[in-house]
C-alpha cells in the first residue's frame, strides 16, 4: 500500500483517527540482528548465538525489541509522507511497548494512526502510532503486534 500523502504540515490538522498502511514486510534475518548489537553493544545470547538459543524460550534467535522499534523508521515513510515543509524533526516517542518477540526468519510490518495533530510554536506536531506485525504463521489467522509505539514529528512549514 502507498503512503497517504499531504501536501502540507496543516493538512493533517483534522485527521486524528486516520488508519495508515500497512507497509512492505520486512524479512528479519540473523545479520540484521548481528549488525545491531555490533552496534549497540547488546550481545546477549538470546539475539546472537545461534545454536544456544535454539534451546532457549523462544526456540531460536530474535530480534532486539530496540531493533524493532528502530525499524519504525523504516515503516514510516511507507505509511505517511507529508510534504511543503521547510524543514521537520522527530521530537521523540511516547507510549512504547514490545508485546511479542520477533524471531530471526519471521516478518514483520508497520501499520499506523494519526492519534494526535496540533499547532505548536509555529509548526504543526503529529503523533502517529505505529504497530510492528508479525506475520500469521500457520494456525494463526492474523497478525500480531510485535511493538506499539506513538512518534512525534514536528513539520515546519515553509514560508
Amino acid at each position: 500500500m502507498a503512503a497517504l500523502i499531504f501536501a502540507r504540515p496543516a493538512d493533517l490538522l483534522g485527521q486524528e483517527g486516520t488508519r495508515l498502511g500497512p507497509s512492505d514486510w520486512l524479512a528479519i534475518e540473523q545479520d540484521r540482528v548481528d549488525g545491531f548489537a555490533e552496534v549497540t553493544g547488546d550481545h546477549q545470547w538470546i539475539h546472537v548465538d545461534v545454536e544456544r538459543a535454539k534451546a532457549g524460550p523462544f526456540g531460536g534467535t530474535i530480534a532486539h525489541g530496540y531493533l524493532t522499534m528502530s525499524l519504525v523508521n523504516l515503516f514510516l515513510p511507507q505509511l505517511i509522507e507529508v510534504r511543503g515543509f521547510a524543514h521537520a524533526v522527530n521530537v521523540g516517542a511516547d507510549r512504547l511497548r514490545f508485546l511479542a518477540p520477533v524471531r530471526v526468519g519471521s516478518r514483520i510490518r508497520g501499520t499506523g494512526e494519526i492519534v494526535t495533530v496540533e499547532e505548536i510554536k509555529g509548526a504543526i506536531q503529529a503523533v502517529v502510532r505505529v504497530t510492528v506485525e508479525i506475520e500469521g504463521g500457520e494456525g494463526q489467522p492474523t497478525d500480531k503486534p510485535a511493538c506499539v509505539v506513538d512518534t512525534i514529528s514536528r513539520y515546519f512549514p515553509e514560508g
